[in-house]
């Protein structure tokens, strides 16, 4: 398999930023209530991670590595992400009106979520060139899409399913997770 779209299946399923990686999971269990809301901001996230990645990678080569500021790395790429997530909240407030107010708090939270922060990192850290590490950026983001997806169809069948009182609501919400993350495991042997 090429290296190309073996970074890219690998950030997509077999490392999967939610469901293997567990991060991003504030949004993952806020925001999968209704598939619309987790479309949105699956492909929110997914912007800003590609967005975040293409911008913090030469950012880091080019100017913290020359100056010797990689210690600063966090610190640079969480301002750098905070700044694309209001570009991204200015643009859907004035072109999707609906899709902002009903992501209402979880859409500034992307400035925190961790997902964003780790595709940055780890493109860093696993040695990625630029091409490279804008491949995984766009396998991290569609595995975020995925799993924001898959759980709100999940939880929409909850929904009308007979499930025991100790377990409605929250407990089953969690159960539900951790069998999709146990379901996403068997991708583990796809690509080495």
């Amino acid at each position: 398999m090429s290296g190309i779209l073996s970074i890219l299946i690998k950030s997509m399923l077999v490392d999967n930023v939610v469901f293997i990686q567990y991060l991003a999971i504030c949004p993952f269990i806020g925001m999968t209530s209704e598939t619309g809301k987790a479309t949105g901001m699956g492909i929110a996230t997914s912007f800003v991670i590609l967005l975040a990645t293409a911008v913090t990678w030469p950012l880091y080569q080019f100017v913290m590595i020359p100056l010797g500021l990689e210690f600063l790395q966090t610190l640079i790429f969480i301002l750098v992400i905070a700044s694309l997530v209001q570009l991204v909240e200015f643009y859907l407030k004035k072109s999707s009106p609906g899709l902002y107010s009903s992501m209402g708090i979880y859409l500034s939270l992307i400035t925190t979520n961790c997902a964003v922060l780790g595709v940055t990192i780890n493109c860093i850290s696993k040695g990625y060139n630029y091409g490279e590490s804008i491949v995984y950026a766009l396998g991290s983001a569609l595995g975020f899409l995925l799993s924001m997806v898959v759980m709100s169809s999940v939880r929409s069948r909850l929904q009308t399913a007979d499930v025991p009182k100790a377990f409605k609501g929250t407990p089953m919400l969690y159960v539900a997770a951790g069998l999709l993350s146990l379901a996403f495991l068997g991708f583990k042997g796809l690509i080495k």
